[in-house]
């Protein structure tokens, strides 16, 4: 079904959305929030910039957006899929629990803060450019990916990342010797049992935005893991 958003708030779009059978094609969307909200059963395709909170407490559907998307993309997302064939605003990820978020550029501030995971529900987010500052801030589990492809002399995440971590892992993608990193976290060299964790969801990136896995795997990984019971004493205590 094809649902042109030019003149529909995101209350009636969202209720196009539940209403139509089959794949739903979104035209000119037009900052309209919400998209896919809670939705389970949905395979949603958008042309045109979403607003705030697309896919905000996704409960299995498929998003795919054909170009950038806005703030607060998966909130609280607890299963499903997102696809950004473009960048994302700021706190992609936030609060996620379930499901996975690509992204083929870059990503702002905050993205995947307060991600965690519960029993089998183990969330990942690959952000195929660079991100902003407090990547992973208080990040309870999970997988974070960060490739930084064609990220030229730009560093490959911003100020403060991890901070407040303890849980998940991050995986950065080449030389991190630039990056600033809180005193409760560790880093290390990613083994082979590592990039094998990692290995399905680069292999899906690479088929959803045609890179070559040959490229990715030209440059190291490093793993950024808690290093403390209490991660937050080193933020708060003197001595």
């Amino acid at each position: 079904m094809v649902i042109n958003a030019k003149e529909l708030d995101y209350s009636a779009l969202n209720q196009k959305i539940r209403e139509a059978d089959g794949k739903c094609n979104i035209e000119e969307c037009l900052g309209q929030r919400f998209i896919g909200a809670g939705m389970s059963d949905k395979n949603i395709e958008i042309s045109g910039i979403p607003g705030n909170a697309m896919g905000a407490y996704l409960n299995g559907a498929e998003i795919t957006v054909n170009g950038n998307a806005q703030d607060a993309v998966g909130d609280t997302m607890n299963n499903g899929k997102i696809v950004i064939h473009g960048s994302v605003g700021d706190a992609v990820g936030y609060a996620m629990r379930g499901g996975e978020i690509y992204v083929k550029g870059n990503a702002g501030y905050r993205a995947g803060i307060h991600m965690k995971e519960y029993k089998e529900k183990k969330p990942v987010m690959v952000i195929g450019g660079c991100a902003g500052s407090f990547l992973g801030e208080y990040q309870a589990g999970g997988l974070i990916i960060l490739l930084g492809i064609d990220k030229n002399e730009k560093a490959i995440v911003g100020n403060f990342p991890c901070t407040g971590m303890h849980g998940g892992k991050v995986f950065l993608r080449g030389d991190i010797d630039r990056i600033s990193l809180p005193k409760q976290v560790s880093t290390r060299e990613a083994t082979a049992e590592d990039i094998e964790e990692i290995k399905p969801y680069i292999d899906e990136y690479c088929r959803l935005f045609g890179f070559e896995q040959e490229k990715i795997n030209s440059e190291k990984f490093t793993v950024i893991s808690p290093d403390s019971k209490n991660p937050y004493k080193q933020m708060y205590v003197q001595n």
